[in-house]
């Protein structure tokens, strides 16, 4: 199943599930670039409709440095435990929105990130267990403020912004996405970054493991696993497409304030 939020023509946020244009399940037809919504008997083209972030988290929890070659092209080295940091839901925007960059700075990155939706309430989650949390699986960008980010300890500035984490557009069960889904991530049409969830440092049951000693996870919590290489600077009116094997392709665009 392919979960999608969205708001009806009468203003109502409802949750359908995103299928192909015989109602099947999506497997044929990429979320995002075609299809309709089901909700109930009722069916919508998703250009008619709002589509809403996926989830409403109470936190994203982000891994950085969860690829080897990220980790070189920023000039440091792959962590020995997973480097952990928040965006909180002001940061959370929807398919199809227009992010607004931070004004007056230099350099605002993209970061395209394969994102864990959690099920159920969790806390000290073994390894062995840590797939029973899982919901599904998302397109998620990490938008980066690196004029900050350089400057801080806390990346509050760099990655705590307005907007800073589109989301979705659906929530893919995990019997869709392959243990080796690949991601890519175009900006205006051309390729910038391409690698596959084989390539992860941590595992997702180990950052599921890592993250829940230390807090309690909520339905809807998002973990972003991180960002392969090819990370590259945002202008204003670009258009940002990641796409993930199984889930579909979330787009957006940016404007500078």
């Amino acid at each position: 199943m392919k979960q999608v939020r969205f708001r009806d023509p009468a203003g109502s946020v409802r949750t359908g599930e995103w299928v192909d244009a015989d109602g099947d399940p999506a497997d044929t037809t990429t979320a995002g670039t075609g299809g309709q919504i089901r909700f109930g008997d009722q069916t919508y083209d998703p250009e008619e409709v709002d589509v809403l972030a996926p989830v409403d988290p109470s936190k994203i929890v982000c891994v950085g440095l969860n690829y080897a070659d990220h980790a070189a092209e920023r000039d440091k080295e792959p962590p020995e435990r997973p480097l952990l940091f928040l965006k909180p839901p002001n940061t959370v925007a929807s398919h199809g929105s227009t992010v607004p960059l931070p004004a007056g700075k230099e350099r605002v990155d993209y970061e395209a990130e394969i994102a864990v939706v959690i099920g159920e309430q969790c806390r000290h989650v073994p390894e062995s267990e840590a797939m029973e949390k899982v919901a599904g699986f998302t397109c998620l960008v990490d938008v980066s403020n690196r004029d900050d980010q350089d400057r801080e300890q806390n990346w509050v500035r760099g990655k705590a912004f307005d907007s800073a984490a589109p989301l979705g557009p659906v929530v893919a069960t995990p019997d869709h996405v392959p243990d080796d889904a690949s991601i890519e991530l175009r900006c205006n049409g051309e390729l910038r970054q391409s690698s596959s969830r084989e390539h992860f440092i941590f595992s997702v049951p180990e950052l599921i493991a890592e993250i829940t000693t230390y807090m309690t996870l909520e339905p809807g919590d998002v973990i972003a696993t991180g960002t392969p290489e090819g990370v590259g600077p945002l202008s204003d009116g670009d258009e940002v497409t990641v796409e993930i094997e199984g889930v579909g392709q979330l787009t957006h665009s940016v404007t500078r304030e």
